[in-house]
């Protein structure tokens, strides 16, 4: 996790402040060096957005709640792009329309990474003199954070696009080696009460706060992710058929979009391919399962005759010994869990409270980290969220019991 701290001896506190800076922000560039200028404004399907407007989004949040606040004598890059880039904050002002990112032909990819430049210079120039403002320093981090979200949303959504692309083009990005998984065990964790979420003096997200006491009741806790040839059998057992291993909204779900099998999954032979950052692969039978649903996950861990764990029991399980494997770097984890604010949580004051707060309502929480989340960004007490239906991130499952 990224830390703004105190500087190593021989650097001041701004030139630090500045080094954190450039190299989350090289990151982003880096990630769609592999996409052509086309890749880049193409928008595959309303949940997701073009690279170009990701690399355009995290600059202006920057811009806006950095550089327009602190910066002696602000004036935007662009005024257009107040609206152009904002992506859900009522309180900055109108927005354009999130299903239509990938109509945004203008401003060109070029330009966009000019104003990544005029930007980050501007923002290095003010962090010269950042040393002792706690306030900027925190719109600083929460921006560096909000941008490696991006880093993992810039992999996910090029691999949707090009997934829909009949020549199956690689990505090319050196990302997707989730490690083989090993031969499950039930880990048992007893009852009692717990402590989750965070309370440290590092950076947290609003939501992951604050810290409290849950009860739990003892319950096992699988080893290992359900891997790939696990999830096969499931299908091989007409569990997409089958509406008694479905939630009532998802076996509707399942009907409606005649869903067979996970997103990137396609059938070769008598075998499945899979679609990869590298192209079309054949599957790998020991890997974790990835890209599936929390309808999907819900459905396999019933008829495996087991379920989701809660985050709480997630948390949990970390603290204890033996701790489960692959907690994190493979796939995103579905918990039962709704994401629903802690008790007593509280909203940050101003736009950067629209952060998490407003979401909480019909979506699940996911744990740990994905393949493709940048190293150090997540941690034990990390809230990830989405619907129900969504599958084009690096979501998988362990089961409970």
């Amino acid at each position: 996790m990224l830390k703004l701290c105190d500087p190593p001896a021989g650097e001041t506190s701004g030139s630090l402040t500045q080094a954190f800076f450039s190299a989350i922000r090289s990151q982003s560039v880096a990630r769609t060096a592999p996409l052509s200028v086309e890749d880049c404004a193409a928008q595959s399907m309303p949940d997701a957005s073009p690279a170009k407007w990701h690399l355009a989004h995290t600059t202006w949040f920057f811009e806006t709640f950095v550089l327009e606040r602190f910066e002696p004598g602000f004036k935007p890059f662009d005024p257009a792009f107040r609206v152009l880039f904002n992506s859900y904050y009522n309180g900055v002002g109108e927005k354009f329309s999130r299903p239509q990112r990938g109509l945004l032909t203008r401003p060109s990819l070029n330009e966009v990474l000019a104003y990544r430049r005029d930007v980050d210079a501007r923002m290095l120039k003010l962090l010269q003199t950042a040393a002792g403002q706690s306030e900027m320093i925190a719109l600083l981090e929460l921006g560096l954070q909000h941008e490696q979200q991006h880093q993992e949303l810039i992999v996910t959504d090029a691999k949707h696009l090009l997934s829909l692309n009949p020549l199956y083009p690689a990505y090319g990005l050196a990302l997707e080696a989730a490690a083989t998984v090993r031969d499950a065990a039930w880990l048992k964790f007893p009852a009692g009460v717990v402590e989750i979420g965070y309370g440290g003096d590092e950076f947290c997200f609003d939501n992951e706060t604050p810290k409290h006491r849950q009860f739990i009741e003892a319950y096992s806790l699988a080893s290992k992710l359900v891997t790939n040839a696990e999830f096969a059998a499931f299908i091989a057992d007409a569990g997409y058929e089958r509406s008694e291993f479905w939630l009532s909204e998802g076996w509707d779900w399942v009907r409606s979009n005649q869903i067979a099998q996970p997103i990137y999954w396609r059938r070769e032979g008598d075998g499945w391919a899979e679609f990869t950052l590298q192209g079309v692969g054949p599957l790998q039978p020991r890997q974790p399962v990835s890209h599936i649903s929390y309808f999907e996950a819900s459905a396999y861990a019933l008829w495996a005759g087991a379920r989701l764990p809660t985050e709480a029991e997630w948390e949990a399980a970390l603290k204890c010994d033996p701790m489960p494997e692959q907690m994190f770097g493979s796939v995103w984890q579905w918990t039962s869990s709704a994401y629903a604010p802690y008790p007593g949580f509280v909203p940050a004051a101003g736009a950067v409270g629209e952060y998490n707060g407003k979401f909480m309502v019909n979506q699940y929480v996911l744990r740990g980290s994905s393949l493709a989340t940048p190293k150090g960004h997540s941690r034990a007490t990390y809230r990830n969220f989405f619907p129900a239906h969504a599958r084009w991130q690096f979501s998988g499952m362990r089961l409970a019991k």
